[in-house]
């Protein structure tokens, strides 16, 4: 996928802060190699976890090498192009589930296809998810390329993407199965998926929560907590509700081009004033920016997926899982970085 001209003034942020390029490392440090598996379209958090990954990337922290999309409809995977394309960086591989799970458009992702005075709204090659890709393929491929141990993948979808991986056989892209091939190249996961805590209804009583990302496709979700070979970050229902996106921002902060993937994409899935909350930029923060005390870490245990999609976890030494933790200072710090981050115009690395 070529790379498109940005609007006038997105043109003169780039002349001033450098060619639109995937960076290089900051301070001999090498960026975190990462893949974004999404199912943009369902909400809009998925879009901005985007800006913050392009933003991170700009300033050398991090490297998107793909984004696979879990949600079924031809238009997610343009729109995911769209705002790679966006940001100088359309030739980032995208690959698509088949598996007819959430298929409809969604509030947003329509804004692929809007044009104006017979051009792209928002520029991009990949006019539809029925020319992309199998994401397995996208993601066997990006991993048998990748150094050992290399690699971080933030899921903020449907588990069923990385459960086929892990279902995948040796091919011609690698000798190695899917769990192998894993095993070998991917550092760490980071999944948007279940609750940890009570969540308070809308009478303020507290209930056990089943979260969407797990209902969707409850086996897979029960996969990835079973077999999944690498340690897995989960951030639960309860932290992305603790982080509400300041709909201030959205209508203060991305007024530097006159349309705004991000921005139109907030609008779109409800108009402000509405803090949206912030549950999938949360897995990518923590990837890419482990030390800086964003959010805290339970000890070690076992997350299991029960039939009904109810998560749970047991503490346990010998364990893979840890849950994401907040605390009240942290929730300051975090949302702060969070918009900053999202809103940060594209630029390079000089």
């Amino acid at each position: 996928m070529s790379q498109k001209t940005f609007g006038s003034l997105l043109l003169a942020i780039t002349v001033c802060l450098g060619t639109l390029s995937s960076t290089s490392p900051i301070q001999g440090d090498q960026p975190v190699q990462l893949i974004f598996d999404t199912d943009l379209g369902n909400d809009v958090d998925d879009a901005l976890a985007m800006g913050v990954i392009h933003a991170l990337q700009s300033r050398g922290e991090c490297e998107l090498l793909a984004v696979t999309i879990t949600k079924d409809h031809e238009l997610a995977a343009a729109f995911a192009d769209a705002i790679n394309t966006f940001y100088g960086r359309g030739d980032i591989p995208i690959g698509v589930c088949r598996s007819d799970v959430t298929n409809g458009q969604g509030r947003f992702n329509g804004l692929a296809a809007i044009q104006d005075d017979g051009k792209d709204r928002f520029p991009h090659d990949l006019r539809s998810g029925k020319d992309a890709p199998d994401a397995v393929d996208v993601l066997r491929q990006t991993l048998a390329k990748a150094e050992d141990n290399s690699v971080v993948i933030a899921q903020v979808g449907f588990s069923t993407n990385l459960a086929n991986l892990l279902d995948s056989p040796a091919d011609d892209i690698s000798p190695l199965s899917g769990k192998d091939l894993v095993k070998k190249k991917v550092q760490r996961l980071s999944v948007m998926a279940g609750a940890f805590e009570k969540i308070m209804n809308n009478k303020g009583q507290p209930y056990d929560h089943k979260e969407y990302n797990v209902i969707k496709d409850i086996p897979a979700a029960q996969k990835i907590a079973k077999e999944w070979p690498t340690p897995i970050l989960w951030s639960g229902y309860e932290i992305g509700i603790a982080l509400r996106y300041p709909h201030e921002s959205i209508e203060q902060d991305y007024s530097y081009v006159e349309h705004h993937p991000l921005a139109e994409a907030y609008i779109a899935y409800n108009p402000p004033p509405h803090d949206r909350p912030t549950w999938d930029l949360t897995c990518v923060l923590q990837l890419v920016r482990p030390d800086r005390d964003y959010f805290g870490l339970t000890s070690v245990g076992k997350v299991t997926v029960a039939d009904d999609g109810l998560t749970t976890f047991q503490e346990d030494s010998n364990g893979r899982d840890q849950y994401f933790t907040l605390t009240d200072e942290q929730i300051t710090r975090t949302l702060e970085a969070l918009q900053l981050l999202s809103s940060e115009p594209p630029h390079a690395v000089r």
